[in-house]
């Protein structure tokens, strides 16, 4: 069956740009605000994708990248594509491999014709192209390709931000040029680090170019302050189509999505609720907590009262703790599966809130109870 997603706007709230909507795909529709889970290698770390299931994702990420050096875009294709592959009946997006890219090249391995650099796993020399990019996600088959694009750092001069975004349009051609899978999305990326002007201009030549949805990178580069971050979003959004999805790359903690969504973003993704827990840190209403504080080796309580995740339902704070100071593996599987449902829960909190029109009051809530208390 041949079927590319599609959005559906149903309601703006009425204090701010945030946007309540559908995405249509053929596992099924799916609500926006949306986190998406992780999962580099094709697998979301430690869950099977029953668990990821029983979290209430949706799309799924998968690296383009990782995933051209092992097992390689050819043995996944044989399989049958990503998802039979690893077994994951929902939607996927594979981003397009340039933000690891970029971290192994510098810039005069840059050309026009792609980039060079070396492999990370054994210093084999490698060239990726747009077209590269994109034959190999046609390969994954995933739901969502994310176009080539280069990423620079939001501390790069004007001059080579202004280079950079023409380079990326003409990438994002060549790219869209080559793209024969009929089943998979094509996104195009704005960039412009934090100068307004500049994502203006990215954001209205990228829309010319007619994708299927649209992404604003560049804000998870360097460690860029969040003020810059926001205000590279809110230069971006008013240039980008209503009727079609909108996604914030690499963005994953709490007040982040919230002011993104407030800011007219769609959907997130992140590394950042499985990287916290393989390092006992556990995302709550009341903060974060750090699971191997002593003052935990006797709380039978689970890690949130509130929470319906599988590690909250079952086990207590004494017990997560007894496994990550043993380094059992089940103590980061326990916690990645709650970190992921708290970041899928706090999305469908902000659908309600966008449908009930008090998104502020809701972030003033938020604030007030996630910094608000220092229990660390």
């Amino acid at each position: 069956m041949v079927m590319k997603l599609k959005y559906k706007l149903l309601k703006e709230e009425k204090d701010t740009k945030a946007r309540l909507g559908q995405i249509e795909t053929k596992y099924g529709t799916y609500n926006t605000p949306m986190f998406m889970p992780v999962g580099t290698l094709a697998t979301v770390k430690t869950l099977s994708p029953e668990e990821v299931k029983e979290v209430k994702a949706g799309i799924i990420l998968a690296n383009t990248y990782h995933l051209w050096l092992r097992p390689g875009e050819d043995i996944v294709q044989k399989s049958g594509g990503l998802h039979k592959f690893m077994n994951y009946d929902g939607p996927i997006l594979t981003d397009s491999g340039g933000f690891q890219v970029f971290s192994l090249a510098s810039s005069k391995d840059i050309s026009e014709e792609g980039v060079h650099f070396k492999n990370h796993l054994n210093g084999d020399s490698l060239f990726l192209t747009p077209e590269k990019s994109i034959e190999i996600q046609n390969k994954l088959d995933s739901d969502i390709a994310m176009s080539f694009d280069e990423c620079p750092p939001a501390s790069a001069s004007y001059e080579y931000l202004k280079n950079s975004i023409e380079r990326t349009l003409r990438w994002a051609k060549r790219g869209k040029d080559v793209h024969n899978n009929p089943n998979q999305a094509l996104f195009g990326i704005v960039q412009g680090g934090p100068i307004k002007e500049l994502r203006k201009y990215s954001a209205i030549e990228t829309v010319k170019l007619d994708f299927d949805g649209y992404s604003i990178g560049g804000v998870a580069n360097d460690g860029e302050d969040k003020d810059a971050m926001y205000k590279a979003i809110e230069y971006s959004t008013p240039y980008l189509p209503k009727d079609k999805i909108r996604y914030l790359m690499g963005v994953g903690e709490p007040i982040d999505i919230i002011e993104g969504v407030i800011r007219g973003i769609d959907i997130f993704d992140c590394v950042l609720p499985t990287r916290l827990a393989r390092h006992g840190n556990a995302l709550t209403k009341y903060g974060k907590i750090n699971i191997k504080n002593s003052k935990y080796k006797e709380d039978f309580s689970p890690i949130s009262k509130e929470c319906d995740c599988y590690a909250c339902q079952n086990y207590s704070k004494s017990y997560i703790k007894h496994l990550i100071n043993c380094n059992e593996t089940f103590g980061a599987r326990l916690l990645s599966i709650h970190n992921i449902r708290f970041l899928i829960k706090l999305t469908e909190d902000l659908r309600e809130a966008i449908k009930n029109d008090n998104i502020l009051e809701y972030r003033d809530n938020f604030i007030k109870n996630y910094y608000g208390a220092n229990h660390e």
